[in-house]
Formats: structure tokens, sequence, C-alpha cells
């Protein structure tokens, strides 16, 4: 697989070619990209599952704290 890597490398024209395609690419006018509507590639749905994890984890966390310092009780 790696036989003739040094021979093609050396054979071929990248180089040359990428500068003919800066220089082409400089005279186009860059398109206008669409908005995503992920944020951190995620879906609503997602951000809603994660969002609702969060909520009731500081939930039972606030609650036991209240357990331990007293000011909760259960009977």
């Amino acid at each position: 697989m790696f036989d003739n890597l040094r021979n093609d490398a050396s054979a071929s024209s990248l180089y040359k070619d990428d500068k003919v395609q800066a220089q082409s690419a400089d005279r186009i006018a860059p398109a206008a990209r669409p908005r995503s509507t992920k944020f951190l590639g995620m879906t609503a749905q997602q951000r809603f599952i994660i969002a609702a994890m969060l909520m009731i984890a500081v939930c039972v966390l606030g609650i036991m704290l209240l357990l331990v310092t007293g000011r909760l009780g259960l009977y």
C-alpha cells in the first residue's frame, strides 16, 4: 500500500493545482452560509432532554440538601 508513496508524491502536481484553485477562488464571491439550527451539534429535542435531566438533577440535589440540613422533614 505504501510502496510507491514517495514516487506518487513527487509525480503529482498537488501544489500547482492548489495555487490555481486559490487564485480562481479569490475571484468568486463567497456564498452566504445557511444558518444552522443546531447548537453544539444537537437538535432541539436533544437539547430539551439535556435541559430536563439537568433540572431533575438540580431538584434532587436540592431536596437532598434540605433533608441533610434538617429544614425539610419526612415525618
